[in-house]
C-alpha cells in the first residue's frame, strides 16, 4: 500500500501563485509514476500533470501548459505542482496519484493505483 498526502492548497488571487506537494509513504520502494488531477464543482475528474519515476518523462494538459510544472523529489517521495498565472477556472479539489504500472496517459487517467484525499485550490477573480 502506499499512501499519499496533499498539501499547500488555498485561497490565491488571479494571476498568482501556488505550489502543492503530495508526500507519498509505505511501500514506496517500486519506480511508481504520478499524477496530479483536479475535480471542480459539476465537473469530472481530469489529469492535469503526470511525470514518470525517473522524472524524464511529463505530461501536461492543454490548459495548463507554460503556467504549471511538475516535479519530483524521489529522495523526499514527494512530487509537486506548481502553478503560476492562476486563473479562476483552476478552482477545484486537487488530487495526487501514484501507479506502478507504464507511464502511459491513455492508461493513467482512469487507472492509477493510489490516491489522496486531495486538497482545494481556489482562485478568486
Amino acid at each position: 500500500q502506499v499512501q499519499l498526502v496533499e498539501s499547500g492548497g488555498g485561497l490565491v488571487q488571479a494571476g498568482g501563485s501556488l505550489r502543492v506537494s503530495c508526500v507519498a509513504s509505505g511501500r514506496t520502494s517500486g519506480r511508481y509514476a504520478m499524477g496530479w488531477f483536479r475535480q471542480a464543482p459539476g465537473k469530472e475528474r481530469e489529469i492535469v500533470a503526470a511525470i514518470s519515476w525517473s522524472g524524464n518523462r511529463l505530461y501536461y494538459e492543454d490548459s495548463v501548459k507554460g503556467r504549471f510544472t511538475i516535479s519530483r523529489d524521489n529522495v523526499k517521495n514527494t512530487v509537486y505542482l506548481q502553478m503560476n498565472s492562476l486563473k479562476p477556472e483552476d478552482t477545484a479539489v486537487y488530487y495526487c496519484a501514484a501507479t506502478f504500472g507504464a507511464f502511459d496517459i491513455a492508461t493513467m487517467k482512469f487507472g492509477m493505483d493510489y490516491w489522496g484525499k486531495g486538497t482545494l485550490v481556489t482562485v478568486s477573480s
